[in-house]
Order: structure tokens, then C-alpha cells, then sequence
């Protein structure tokens, strides 16, 4: 049989070689152009093009089971989680249709998932039982200017009394002191107590800090005649005595601006086992695109996100704890823009690389730094190129984690912004002295630039779009392999769907990578047209994978806890020259702070592989990972999960 499909395939290599030959003779424009698009077909397929520069292949789901995927992570089951929410869509949300599906892509399975909530612009990462910890997601979607018919904004609420904190009810009047004009709460609002102030030397007391609440506030009436123009002093209708003396209002202008998205509390466990969604306690604070980091505890911190008011969360960060299920706040402030890049550093400290997704000041927590958490101490990072355009940048850490050397690639001007950047940037955290250095730069300015590390120790970067959203057509149709060993880049295979704007790349236990998501603003390069969700998924398989064989492994532990040895079995023990540990991605708006590979000591015996995990918890955090081997051709097994406690 094996010969009958080697001569099926050789006489078929041969009719498309004469096909081509016959063509490339003939004359003619049109049939230049026949041949020209046949000729690149027979060229990317043949056998020694993929060996070097690899294959992409489209998968297209049955519409029925077809999302607007926003978020994707890889469960310890080998399938893929994909979360779409209400997928920016407006209908979906105020029909309150919100998706999720499980993709098998061994299997080719898909399953719809019940979703609880809108988990559109959520955060997630990687938990040490193998759950996925999923937190934030959207209330209420942006108005634009153009939509927004009443007016209104943020309501800073003071209370003065020092004795007790005041709850204020949905529906509470603001009226202005000096403009005499009526505001209406949205949400209900805790206010605390004000903090008695003393002098430190004698011990005197000096004055009450009023306790500060935020709430968004609306007019009753539609019409510009109730905008307010200046900052004004709030009277809080239905409070008597103490309390209407102590609590009032102050609040900037309210006005038909744009009114940005709003998020939720809601946190959930998703477990891949029983593939559904388990509610844990909610957020202190609501969150919209926020990141979720792992802490060397393991506990988890939340970072960042607009809040329920729609304002960027005031610093105000918190850790989960797996055991009680719950959030407690940081005992520090620190304010960084959405969906900040931070990492877990060996010493336990945070690495913010300045790659952000957007949303929020262009002068607040841009700047690029290792942060302790515990003491909330931030020491900047120097050199740093085209830093006014790090906002949709990607962040990775480059294979071997243990270098503890991180790439920043690309990115572009805050906001709408048409400035994008070719840069990447490099920085090595065990320097004496670390400051970025400009590695090799893109062809392209290059905004949401996806990026996998794969087992051979390089990292695939591809996609992007060099306006924001993809504008005037301006998807990047390429994709590198970067060689942290030579800091090169190698031109592969071009992707054959365009990503930007909501898409992100996952490494699958085959080695494989798959592509997800898209969301053009417009459809045509004179941004005439409204763009269109891409549902395709994408595969990309290295060209490790067009050798003539790739290493087996099997057998051994299925855990291995930090600093022991666990043993595997391979037909090419002899020939294995490198062991990989690579944790799960979980992917969305060019974030993945989950990824790392971290490389493993071994022996070698016979057919018996042993292989030992490094005892630091930071550089290794507990939970499932995919264990690779590598050859000496640099051809990576399939993946054996292994479970680190």
C-alpha cells in the first residue's frame, strides 16, 4: 500500500511539473496569469519548500459552530478553548448571546460551551490544577459620540464623616450647586469613611481625607442643554443631617462625548475535565481588558481594565487565591494602561515590558520596568526605541526561559493612531545593567503582531496589520522565525488570511500552531466598507515537521514535581539533544504572559530518557505544561503533558 501511494504521489508531482513546464511556454497575459497563480500553488506545496519553509492550511468550522473568537487558550486535554462572548457585537450582547466552543483539533470536534456571562475583553491565565481562570468581561459597550443622547460621565462622591462609610442606591440625584442641573446614578455606590489625618511628630490632629466613591452619572433628559461644561459641586438629593453636610459630589464635565466600554466583577473557573464554567467569587473591582499574572505564591493578580463606571481602574489591584476562591486587594497603588505585558521574573519580581492593548492616558504606567509587587517599588528599563508606540506591541519571553531575555515586537501610537513601529526590542534581565537594545527589525510597521514560541527554541512571528485595525488594507501577509541564538530572523511561508485587531496564535502539543480571530475595521482599502469578523482558523505547521522523521516519546510520569526527575521512553533516545517544559498558552489582544519554555536537564540511557525539572517555582509554575524532546536536527516530538505541583 505504502508503495502504491508513493507512485500515486510521484505521478502526480510529475503531472503538475508538465502542467507548469507547458504553461511557462505559452504566451499571452492571461495565461501568465493562470500560470503565475498555478506555479506558486505547485511551489508552496512541493516537498523541499515545506521542509524550509513550512505550510499554512485553513480550517473553516460548520456554521453553526462558527464564533467571532476573541480569546483562545490551550487546555492539559490537548483541546482548545475558545471564548468569543458576545464577540464585539452589539446584538449578541443585548440578546445576551454569548459563545464559547472546545476545539479538538486532533479529533476535529467542536462543542458549544454555556457561557454565563459577556466574557468579551475578559483576562485569563493558566491556574495550577489545570483550570483556566477566567475574570472581567463587558457591561456595557461603547457609545460613540454621535450615539450618546443624554448627558453624563464620572461622579467623584465625597464623604467627610469620619465615623462610618455611606451606601448610595441606584437612582440617586446629583444636582449642581452652581449649574442647578439634575444627574442620575446608574449603579449603586459604597463611599468609606474619611481617614483621620495626624501629625506624625506631635501626634495632633490635622484633618479628615474625605472617603472617595466613583460612579457614573446620567441627565434625565435627552438634548445638549444639559451638558455641563465646567467642574461643579454636587447637592445629593435625600440625604438629611450629618450626612448631607458630610457627602457630596464634584464632578468634571457631563457632557455627549464618547462613552467608553464598561466592565464586570465576575470571575470563573473553567474546567477542561468537565468543560464548563464554575463561578468563584467576583473582583473588588470591575474589570475590561484586564491582565491576569501568576505570582510566585501562585496566587493570581489582576491588573488593570476600565471599570464599571467605563474609567480606567485607579491602580486599585488584586490577587486571587486558588484555595478560598477569593480576591483580596494589593496593599499598594500602581495604575498601568490595559492589558499591561507582565511576566513573573525568577526573583519573584514583575517584568512590564510597556506593551499594552490600549485605553487610558498616554501619560499613566507606560513605562517599561520590574515591579515589586510587595513593596510596589518600580525601577524603570532604559533604552527603550519607539516607546510613544508600544500600545498593541507583543511581548515574548524568549526560549530558554531561564536567560530571562524578552523580545518586544512591533506595535503603534496610542489610540487610533496611524504610527506603527518595525522595531523589535530586546532586553536581558540577568544583565548588570538591563536596558532594551533593537533587535532585527519587521519589513513593516507592524501593530498586533502574534508570536509562538515553538520547541526548537525559536519563536514564529506573523500577522499584524501596519494600521490600526487593519485600515487602507493594510493586513501583513508574512510570517519569521526568530533565532534568539543568532538574532535573526528567517522569512517563512506567507499566511494566507490576514490578523489584526482581536486575533492571537496558540502552540498545540503537535508542535503545530494554530491562528485565530480578526476584526478589520473596514473591509476595502478605501475604509469605505464595514469589516467583516474573520471565523477561519489558520494552521501553521513548521517546517520541522517535513523532515523525514520526528523523535518518539512515551511512557513516564504523568507528574514531576520542581527539582525531581521523572523517566520517558524514545526509539531516539541517542539522537535527543534538547528537553523542553512549554506552559499553555492563553492568548487575546497580542497578550500571552502565560507562555514560556523552559529548558530541562537530562541523561540519556539506552531507550530511557530521564529528564529533571529546575527547582525555582518562578521559573517554573505549578501546572500542566507539554514536555518535548528535540533531535539533532531540531525536530521536536509530539507532547507528553506533565503536571509540575
Amino acid at each position: 500500500m505504502k508503495d502504491q501511494f508513493g507512485r500515486r504521489r510521484a505521478r502526480r508531482l510529475a503531472i503538475g511539473t508538465a502542467v507548469v513546464l507547458a504553461l511557462a511556454g505559452m504566451n499571452g497575459p492571461w495565461v501568465y496569469r493562470f500560470g503565475t497563480a498555478q506555479y506558486h500553488q505547485y511551489e508552496i506545496n512541493k516537498p523541499e519548500y515545506k521542509a524550509t519553509n513550512g505550510h499554512w492550511d485553513i480550517v473553516e468550522f460548520p456554521p453553526q459552530y462558527r464564533q467571532d473568537t476573541i480569546h483562545a487558550a490551550l487546555l492539559h486535554t490537548g483541546k482548545v478553548l475558545l471564548v468569543a462572548g458576545s464577540g464585539n457585537n452589539q446584538d449578541n450582547f443585548d440578546k445576551k448571546k454569548f459563545d464559547t466552543r472546545i476545539w479538538d483539533p486532533v479529533k476535529g470536534t467542536i462543542k458549544k460551551i454555556h457561557t454565563p456571562k459577556d466574557l468579551f475583553c475578559t483576562g485569563h491565565t493558566q491556574l495550577a490544577n489545570g483550570n483556566l481562570l477566567i475574570a472581567g468581561g463587558t457591561k456595557r459597550y461603547e457609545k460613540l459620540k454621535g450615539d450618546v443622547t443624554k448627558a453624563g460621565g464620572l461622579m467623584i462622591v465625597h464623604n467627610e464623616n469620619p465615623d462610618k462609610p455611606i451606601t448610595l442606591p441606584a437612582g440617586t440625584r446629583f444636582t449642581g450647586r452652581g449649574n442647578h442641573k439634575t444627574f442620575v446614578s446608574k449603579d449603586p455606590v459604597l463611599v468609606p469613611r474619611a481617614k483621620k489625618v495626624f501629625d506624625p511628630k506631635t501626634g495632633a490632629f490635622l484633618r479628615n481625607d474625605p472617603g472617595l466613591g466613583r460612579i457614573y452619572v446620567e441627565a434625565q433628559k435627552s438634548g445638549t442643554r444639559y451638558e455641563t461644561g465646567t467642574q461643579d459641586n454636587y447637592r445629593i438629593q435625600g440625604l438629611a443631617g450629618a450626612d448631607a453636610r458630610n457627602t457630596y459630589g464634584i464632578a468634571q464635565k457631563l457632557a455627549l462625548d464618547k462613552k467608553d466600554f464598561q466592565g464586570i466583577r465576575d470571575a470563573f473557573e473553567f474546567d477542561p475535565v468537565a468543560e464548563r464554567y464554575i463561578k468563584v467569587d467576583p473582583m473588588n473591582e470591575a474589570r475590561w481588558y484586564p491582565t491576569l499574572t501568576t505570582l510566585s505564591d501562585g496566587k493570581v493578580l489582576s491588573v488593570s481594565g476600565l471599570d464599571d463606571i467605563g474609567q480606567l481602574v485607579p491602580g486599585k489591584n488584586e490577587v486571587f487565591d486558588p484555595k478560598t476562591k477569593k480576591w483580596t486587594y494589593t496593599r499598594k497603588i500602581r495604575q498601568f494602561p490595559t492589558y499591561p505585558a507582565l511576566f513573573l521574573m525568577q526573583n519573584g519580581k514583575i517584568f512590564y515590558s510597556g506593551s499594552n492593548a490600549g485605553y487610558g492616558p498616554d501619560d499613566v504606567g507606560r513605562d517599561p520596568g520590574v515591579w515589586d509587587v510587595a513593596t510596589n517599588r518600580f525601577t524603570k528599563l532604559p533604552g527603550l526605541s519607539d516607546a510613544d508606540r508600544m500600545e498593541t506591541s507583543g511581548t515574548v519571553l524568549l526560549p530558554p526561559a531561564q536567560d530571562e531575555r524578552f523580545m518586544v515586537i512591533g506595535g503603534g501610537g496610542v489610540g487610533e493612531s496611524k504610527l506603527s513601529s518595525r522595531k523589535t526590542r530586546l532586553v536581558d534581565l540577568k544583565a548588570k545593567n538591563p536596558r532594551f537594545v533593537d533587535g532585527p527589525q519587521l519589513e513593516n510597521g507592524t501593530r498586533y503582531p502574534q508570536s509562538s514560541i515553538l520547541p526548537d527554541d525559536t519563536v514564529l512571528v506573523s500577522g499584524g496589520s501596519e494600521d490600526y485595525r487593519g485600515r487602507g488594507d493594510s493586513n501583513i501577509l508574512q510570517a519569521r522565525l526568530y533565532h534568539p541564538d543568532s538574532n535573526s530572523f528567517t522569512r517563512v511561508a506567507d499566511p494566507l488570511v490576514g490578523r489584526n485587531y482581536h486575533s492571537g496564535s496558540i502552540l498545540l502539543p503537535d508542535g503545530r500552531v494554530m491562528f485565530f480571530g480578526s476584526d478589520s475595521l473596514y473591509g476595502d482599502k478605501a475604509n469605505t466598507k464595514p469589516g467583516t469578523f474573520e471565523q477561519r482558523i489558520e494552521i501553521y505547521t513548521p517546517p520541522y515537521l517535513y523532515r523525514d522523521s520526528r523523535p518518539s516519546l512515551g511512557g513516564g510520569p504523568q507528574t514531576i514535581a520542581r527539582g525531581a526527575s521523572g523517566t520517558f521512553t524514545s526509539d531516539h533516545a541517542s539522537s535527543i539533544r534538547k528537553v523542553r517544559l512549554i506552559r499553555p498558552s492563553a492568548s487575546t489582544h497580542v497578550t500571552d504572559v502565560d507562555q514560556r519554555s523552559v529548558a530541562l536537564g537530562f541523561k540519556v540511557s539506552g531507550d530511557r530518557i530521564t529528564v529533571t525539572v529546575p527547582k525555582n517555582r518562578n521559573l517554573v509554575q505549578s501546572g500542566w505544561y507539554m514536555l518535548f524532546v528535540d533531535d539533532d536536527q531540531g525536530t521536536p516530538s509530539k507532547a507528553q503533558w506533565v503536571r509540575v505541583p
